[in-house]
């Protein structure tokens, strides 16, 4: 039965891709493809010829309604990105909300995405977080960070590495210099690196060495211990 398949990708090691995706990507009647270019390269590593529509967030609002036709009229269709899980800060919301609502079966596949390494290797804890990947770059980026200067959970975001000097200030002002952290940038390839500390040191640190690559930064929640004494105190 025709379907759409969600098939997540390496995140740079491309040995991470799973028997599962390599045969789904295989099977599958078309892919959909953030970047033809980039999806291109795993699939000639992978030695799979298959063609490829660009899915990405400048066409897929007009586009979904094609896709979902298609599958409709009996193709199986895999849909990935460039890198990690469709959907997890990247285009695929909108075409799943869209089978869902008419009844098309989506499958996801279990697979790579940055967030889930980054978390665990911080050291933080990982039984309770919150995800924010990218924040706004402009509007609402200050409303947003002010909403989480409360925020007991371990938090996760994505930034890229012309940011992400301005935005460890940023969490300087709403968390607090002394406020634990982690810093991971090119999870999975050769130059794979985790720098750990407060803030303001963590500041330090990366106006000294370039930022390169994309990073995952992970801030340790505020101690629930405060929280704590204060209620007792009420």
């Amino acid at each position: 039965m025709a379907k759409l398949y969600v098939v997540p990708t390496p995140i740079g090691n491309l040995e991470d891709i799973t028997f599962r995706a390599v045969r789904v990507l295989k099977e599958a009647d078309v892919i959909l493809a953030e970047d033809t270019r980039t999806s291109s390269v795993l699939l000639r590593h992978l030695g799979i010829e298959k063609r490829m529509i660009p899915h990405h967030k400048f066409n897929e609002h007009g586009s979904v309604n094609s896709v979902v036709g298609r599958i409709e009229a009996g193709e199986t269709i895999a849909l990935i990105s460039d890198a990690g899980t469709p959907g997890i800060s990247d285009p695929g919301f909108l075409l799943v909300r869209a089978c869902v609502e008419k009844g098309i079966t989506v499958e996801v596949l279990p697979g790579a995405t940055a967030f889930v390494p980054a978390l665990v290797q911080s050291g933080f804890p990982c039984d309770k977080f919150c995800f924010e990947g990218f924040l706004p770059q402009k509007k609402g980026r200050n409303k947003r960070l002010l909403s989480l200067a409360e925020e007991s959970r371990t938090m996760i975001f994505y930034e890229s590495p012309f940011r992400v000097v301005k935005t460890l200030e940023q969490f300087v002002e709403v968390f607090g210099p002394e406020r634990e952290a982690s810093v991971s940038r090119e999870l999975t390839k050769k130059f794979e690196q985790t720098v750990r500390g407060t803030l303001v040191k963590l500041v330090a640190h990366f106006h000294d060495y370039e930022p390169k690559g994309e990073f995952v930064i992970v801030v340790a929640g505020k101690p629930r211990k405060q929280e704590e004494d204060r209620e007792e105190n009420d």
